[in-house]
């Protein structure tokens, strides 16, 4: 369910999410990082701690913190205006480039919090973009393996919960088994 205005509040965590409309990519070629930038530049103004992130060809998820009274959603309505004009520009298009308004769900629970890292992180690895996590270079799965350092990205959550990105890494192993296994018993009950 979508958070109330009210929920933004600092110290909370929220996933946030978006998908293009119909079969658009999202991104394409340097969109990606052109993407980034003007997320690195909002984050400033509206501070928030980005503990998981992952740019798909047709959407994004963000897991952040709130770190001040003003809301995390406003980093993703102050970039999405901004985007829509650039891609729809770049492209020679027009019209919506979202299926509808921002995703945003809050997360109470610790457990969640680790479990939904997991889930953004497998994303291009389930959607068959790449065989190995380390080779998206549009998430910062690259951070919490220790490969890269970005500056989207609060360790807080690796430290607590893994020691090392080594750890991080046979748990996302873990996690694939976990689909995998999962999606062979769903065979098997059709």
């Amino acid at each position: 369910m979508r958070c109330k205005k009210e929920e933004f509040v600092k110290g909370e965590y929220f996933h946030i999410y978006n998908r293009s409309v119909k079969d658009t990519l999202l991104f394409m070629n340097d969109d990606y990082l052109y993407f980034l930038d003007k997320f690195k530049l909002k984050i400033k103004i509206y501070p928030a701690s980005v503990f998981a992130y992952c740019l798909m060809p047709n959407h994004f998820h963000f897991l952040l913190r709130q770190d001040e009274e003003k809301p995390v959603y406003q980093i993703f309505n102050d970039i999405n205006n901004s985007y829509v004009q650039h891609y729809n520009n770049k492209y020679s298009r027009k019209g919506h480039l979202y299926k509808g308004q921002l995703q945003h769900k809050r997360i109470k629970n610790d457990e969640y919090i680790v479990s939904l890292c997991q889930y953004i992180h497998y994303n291009p690895k389930k959607a068959g973009l790449v065989d190995d996590l380390s080779d998206w270079k549009y998430s910062n799965y690259l951070e919490w393996i220790g490969k890269r350092n970005g500056i989207l990205f609060n360790d807080d959550l690796l430290k607590t919960y893994f020691e090392n990105g080594e750890l991080y890494k046979q748990q996302i192993r873990c996690y694939e088994n976990y689909i995998k296994d999962k999606e062979f018993a769903e065979l098997l009950f059709d």
